[in-house]
């Protein structure tokens, strides 16, 4: 059989999205001799960018938080080598975020607490109590994360299950009566498809105080943090290849990992393997004979997040102008009620941005709108698979879909922006089979395992597995996001490096 290389990489890394990334990065930077393997022709996994009519767009990263100067995300860069050539763009002071309903009344979130809490009294001047505490909460949930506040002891989640079992929803309930209000609060929760049955405080508390701490968009596209790690890992001796599907993996009589099987037929050795991609889909590459029944049942019976439809709009030159903020649209009055839409109806809540470029930034080359989209909508043509890798057709009545879709959304977008039709150029659209395909999820979920907080332990994933030399890393292991994923890559790597020395270098850098 030929081999890529005789040699045997310290680490053999499954997938190459951010997770996978910076576990290279971490682990390159202590002298390991890393690979990286990547089954797509572009690196990235939610950090791919594709380009229609010259204008480039974003697949899943639309901006980040936790970026002003010494906070957590920005310490993690600044560890990685790659805070300097960033190019980003602070979102506005007053407004990062407008939560705005289908009566036109919108309401600012406003970067760092004061101004958050400043904007929301002199909308519900007579809640002033509500919200100060809505933010103590935040502030004090958070307070419970190790690394997320940097540190390695202290007070700690996993001891914690009233925490874990906090529901977002109903929590903010207890708040107030204003109805509006609880609304608002949880207007963003397209950020992680709040599920108001479901979703545990905890994912609405990190999520919000992350943007409240330094929200920015990453100029022409967040594919420039895939590549400025790539290069970092190259610089350090780390490997990284494109278009090596792994399919299986050989093992020695002691039950490890031996080395990876790539759909090409060559082989990769390594001492240690770490997966970035879903759980479920790990069992199967490495084998389910080699995991326990009841945690392959588990684990392939969890619930994953749902889907998205994302509409991608190109705009005639300078016709646009350029919006330094997001637009949360809620064309129902439950924030929670999008998750479980009437198809008649739908979009019923959605997300819209410009992104940020570099050549005219008073003007918007495009804009994206994300919208919730269930699976079973497109069940009738999942035997079909495209990628560039692997191009393939899909039916004629899928495109046919999906212009019917975009009509609705440019429909709905028009109340926002009545005049918007006589501005674009082109409207192009992905759908869950898009993203099932190229980031490799079962069924193209947007953040992966649903979080439950009924069942707190039940959808946490340890990043040990039974295999002693395979490891899990990703948006499945912590939380997703820019932020959870790369605190999942320094989880991962605790399993091989001392942890108060590593988040001390993070926190030195």
């Amino acid at each position: 059989m030929q081999q890529v290389s005789d040699k045997e990489y310290d680490f053999v890394i499954v997938g190459s999205g951010l997770g996978g990334l910076a576990c290279a990065c971490i682990l390159a930077s202590e002298g390991k001799r890393v690979i990286v393997l990547e089954k797509n022709h572009q690196i990235g996994g939610n950090l791919q960018v594709y380009s229609r009519d010259k204008t480039i767009f974003d697949t899943g990263v639309h901006y980040i938080g936790s970026m002003d100067a010494g906070e957590n995300l920005y310490q993690f860069f600044k560890y990685f080598g790659i805070l300097e050539d960033l190019k980003l763009k602070r979102l506005d002071e007053d407004r990062f975020d407008v939560i705005r309903f289908a009566d036109g009344k919108a309401y600012n979130y406003g970067q760092g607490y004061d101004q958050f809490r400043e904007n929301l009294i002199a909308c519900f001047p007579d809640e002033q109590k509500a919200i100060d505490t809505y933010c103590a909460k935040i502030k004090e949930t958070c307070s419970f994360f190790p690394l997320y506040n940097l540190r390695t002891s202290g007070m700690n989640y996993q001891m914690n299950e009233d925490l874990l079992e906090l529901n977002a929803h109903d929590y903010i309930a207890t708040l107030t009566t204003n109805v509006r209000l609880r609304n608002v609060l949880a207007g963003s929760n397209l950020l992680y498809a709040g599920d108001k049955h479901n979703t545990p405080f905890y994912v609405h508390a990190l999520i919000i105080n992350s943007y409240l701490t330094g929200a920015y968009k990453l100029v022409d596209g967040g594919s420039q943090l895939a590549i400025l790690l790539s290069r970092r890992i190259r610089s350090m001796g780390g490997k990284i290849l494109k278009r090596k599907k792994v399919v299986s993996a050989h093992y020695n009589d002691e039950g490890l990992v031996t080395e990876v099987l790539l759909e090409d037929g060559d082989t990769i050795r390594g001492k240690e393997f770490i997966s970035n991609v879903h759980p479920a889909v790990t069992i199967d590459i490495f084998g389910e004979d080699r995991f326990l029944k009841v945690y392959k049942n588990r684990v392939k019976g969890l619930e994953n997040s749902i889907s998205t439809f994302l509409v991608h709009l190109t705009f005639n030159e300078k016709s646009f102008p350029y919006l330094n903020y997001n637009i949360y649209q809620h064309d129902i009055d439950d924030v929670w009620g999008g998750l479980q839409y009437d198809e008649r109806e739908w979009p019923e809540t959605y997300f819209i941005c410009t992104p940020a470029v570099s050549k005219h930034p008073e003007f918007a080359d495009s804009m994206s709108i994300m919208t919730y989209m269930n699976t079973a909508e497109i069940e009738k043509w999942s035997h079909s698979h495209n990628t560039v890798t692997q191009p393939g057709e899909r039916d004629i009545s899928y495109y046919e879909f999906k212009k019917e879709k975009e009509e609705k959304v440019l429909t709905h977008l028009e109340k926002v922006f009545p005049d918007i039709r006589s501005k674009i150029k082109s409207v192009h659209s992905a759908t869950p089979l898009t993203f099932r395909d190229y980031i490799g999820n079962p069924d193209g979920s947007l953040y992966g395992i649903k979080k439950k907080s009924q069942s707190p332990a039940r959808t946490q994933i340890n990043t040990k597995t039974r295999i002693p030399n395979l490891h899990l890393t990703g948006q499945n292991v912590s939380l997703h996001g820019i932020l959870g994923v790369t605190v999942s890559a320094f989880v991962t790597c605790f399993s091989f490096l001392d942890k108060e020395t590593l988040v001390q270098k993070v926190k030195n850098a």
